[in-house]
């Protein structure tokens, strides 16, 4: 099983590291080593979220995660979207930004530092959605019930979530935004790229999101009159339509988990240039990290794991905010990706764990249960 789910990303980790050594000797195989270690250990959280998309979606859209996705994921935001920065903010053309690149990367690192501004407003705004729609949400399962609960009912206010972000946003234009340490411009245009860019990230949110909640509910509305719909289909020799309905839902969680990886990718990439400013090098370290991302969201799906340990899905979009908090932060101020790494951590063990006690406690009180049983039918006797 473990072999099976993680086979491709052994297999690029020896590709990736052989290529490393080839392309800059044993100092680069570190980079990337180190570098695949920091992707891991930043995207946990994004593993455990997405796995609970994920199981929603049948085997072919999990193969399609798989392939497709980690194309879009490895090559589109490790390799391109950093030489895309670069091209927007420095108005270059794509060639002369790959050029840049490979051929002036102190210059590269220095553009790419002057928009991460612009890419944390953004990544942080899309986080900052994710977690506050979640702990507004009434759930069976609580694991803070004291913070969980009142935020529950909190949560029945209508758009309540979008008001605290766009406040949230607010500030950090004002507050980050006008003091962000930038190469050029004035203060003025730092808070409005800020201001613009948390907007897009907020509707991009609630775009993507609004698609992919929209035809799950449809599908979930349909669920109960699916098998008759099915026969009927088969009878007159006409597609099903509930078929259609689940590739629509899955293509916009697809999408929705894209949208969300690329999120969380953007703390990756910018604590990768604390590293190195080699595109090659941070493209193979972070590709490598980001492959183990996507077979540990498989492998936490086919393992059921979610359902056993029912608090990592809150312990994950804790870090989430946590990690949308620290993007915004760090428009002004530097934040070590230890730190950021950690946090996650923390947050996924000790939920972790509480998860773990809670299946003890259960089976415990099921054991005891069952050993009344006996005793009552025994003295029956």
């Amino acid at each position: 099983m473990v072999l099976k789910t993680f086979g491709w990303s052994f297999a690029v980790t020896a590709l990736g590291l052989v290529a490393a050594v080839f392309y800059g000797g044993w100092t680069a195989f570190g980079v990337v080593a180190i570098l695949s270690i920091l992707e891991i250990s930043l995207s946990f959280d994004n593993a455990v979220v997405n796995a609970g998309i994920l199981k929603k979606m049948n085997a072919f859209w999990q193969k399609i995660f798989l392939t497709i996705g980690i194309l879009i994921a490895v090559f589109g935001m490790r390799l391109v979207f950093p030489v895309v920065i670069v091209a927007v903010s420095a108005q270059l053309g794509p060639i002369e930004a790959v050029d840049l690149a490979l051929t002036d990367k102190d210059r590269y690192q220095e553009l790419v530092t002057d928009a991460h501004p612009s890419i944390a407003a953004f990544g942080g705004m899309f986080l900052l959605m994710i977690f506050l729609d979640f702990i507004f949400e009434d759930r069976d399962i609580k694991w803070l019930g004291w913070l969980e609960r009142p935020l529950a009912k909190l949560g029945k206010v209508d758009m309540l979530s979008v008001c605290i972000a766009l406040i949230v946003l607010l500030i950090s234009a004002i507050t980050f935004g006008a003091h962000a340490h930038q190469h050029g411009g004035t203060h003025a245009d730092k808070a409005e790229t800020v201001l613009l860019s948390g907007i897009a990230g907020l509707i991009t949110y609630m775009i993507v999101g609004g698609l992919s909640g929209y035809f799950e509910d449809k599908l979930e509305e349909g669920e109960e009159r699916e098998h008759e719909a099915e026969e009927q289909a088969e009878r007159e020799g006409k597609p099903k339509s509930a078929v259609r309905l689940a590739g629509k839902a899955a293509f916009f969680m697809f999408l929705y988990l894209e949208v969300l990886d690329a999120s969380f990718s953007f703390d990756g990439v910018i604590g990768a240039f604390a590293i190195t400013n080699d595109i090659v090098l941070m493209a193979l370290g972070l590709g490598i990290g980001a492959m183990y991302v996507r077979s540990l969201t498989v492998y936490l799906v086919r393992q059921g794991t979610l359902d056993d340990y029912v608090y990592l899905e809150h312990g994950a979009h804790y870090a989430i905010g946590a990690l949308a908090m620290i993007l915004l932060v760090t428009i002004q101020y530097e934040i070590n990706e230890i730190i950021t790494g950690l946090i996650g951590v923390v947050l996924i063990g000790a939920s972790f764990w509480s998860s773990v006690r809670r299946n003890r406690a259960i089976a415990a009180a099921e054991g005891k249960a069952g050993s009344d049983d006996k005793t009552e039918v025994s003295s029956g006797v």
